[in-house]
C-alpha cells in the first residue's frame, strides 16, 4: 500500500506527506539537488557566453560594439522573471530548457561587467606598448584582458546563482519549470497552497525553507567572494 496522503510530520516521514502520499523530506531534498544542477548549468552557460562577447566589444569596439550593446541593453531593461517566463514558454519544460531561459536572463550582467572593465583595461600603456610591439588581439586578450575582468566574475557569479533559484522557483509555481514527475519547490509549493487553508502546512514550509536556506546560503558566498577579492585589491 502507498503511504497516506497528507499524513503529518511523523518518525515514518519527518516532514509529512503531500496530497498524493509522496514523502515530503525525500522530494524536498531530491528538489534541491535538481535546484543546483539547473542553475549550475545556467549560470556557467551566461558566463561562457557573457564574458566572450564583452571581451570582443569592449575591445574591437566600432559597430560591433554599438549592436551588442544595443542588444544586451534591451534583455537588461526587461524584469528577470517576464524574461525568463516568455523564455520558458517558447522553449517548453524540462532542465536543459529551464537553464536555457534562465541563461539568457543573465547573460547581458556578465556581458555588461566585462566589456566596461575591458574598454577601460585596453587603454592601459602596457596594453598599447603590447600592441606596438605587434602582439595580436586574440593574445593581448588571452594574456591581459581576461585576467583583469575575471575579479568580479565570481561575486556576481554567486548572487546570480541566488536570484535564479527564485527564478526558478517562480517558474515552478506558474508551471512553466520542470516536468511533472521531477521534484520541484516552485511546483510543491503551487500544490501546497490548496491545502494550506486547512491547516496543512508541512507541504508549503519544508520547500519554501529549503529555498530559503539556499539563497541565503549563496548570497553570504557572494558577499564574502566580494570582501575577500576586495581585501585582496587593495593589499596588491
Amino acid at each position: 500500500m502507498g503511504n497516506p496522503i497528507f499524513s503529518a510530520p511523523s518518525i515514518d516521514h519527518w516532514c509529512g506527506t503531500d496530497r498524493l502520499g509522496r514523502d515530503v523530506c525525500i522530494r524536498t531534498l531530491a528538489a534541491s539537488g535538481i535546484a543546483l544542477q539547473v542553475v549550475f548549468v545556467a549560470v556557467s552557460l551566461a558566463v561562457l557566453v557573457g564574458i566572450p562577447l564583452g571581451l570582443l566589444s569592449g575591445y574591437i569596439g566600432g559597430l560591433l560594439d554599438r549592436v551588442l550593446v544595443l542588444l544586451m541593453d534591451t534583455l537588461y531593461t526587461i524584469p528577470v522573471l517576464l524574461l525568463s517566463v516568455v523564455m520558458a514558454f517558447l522553449l517548453g519544460r524540462g532542465i536543459l530548457n529551464a537553464s536555457i531561459a534562465l541563461c539568457v536572463v543573465y547573460i547581458p550582467q556578465y556581458f555588461r561587467l566585462v566589456r566596461n572593465q575591458t574598454a577601460q583595461v585596453k587603454s592601459e600603456l602596457y596594453i598599447e606598448a603590447a600592441i606596438s610591439m605587434g602582439a595580436s588581439p586574440l593574445w593581448v586578450i588571452r594574456k591581459y584582458l581576461l585576467k583583469n575582468v575575471l575579479t568580479s566574475v565570481p561575486v556576481v557569479l554567486t548572487l546570480n546563482a541566488a536570484d535564479a533559484v527564485l527564478v526558478l522557483g517562480g517558474l515552478g509555481f506558474l508551471g512553466l519549470g520542470l516536468p511533472e514527475n521531477i521534484p520541484e519547490w516552485g511546483s510543491d509549493l503551487n500544490m501546497a497552497l490548496v491545502a494550506l487553508p486547512t491547516g496543512i502546512w508541512w507541504t508549503a514550509i519544508y520547500p519554501g525553507m529549503a529555498m530559503f536556506v539556499l539563497v541565503l546560503g549563496l548570497s553570504f558566498i557572494g558577499e564574502g567572494l566580494e570582501k575577500v577579492i576586495s581585501e585582496t585589491s587593495l593589499q596588491n
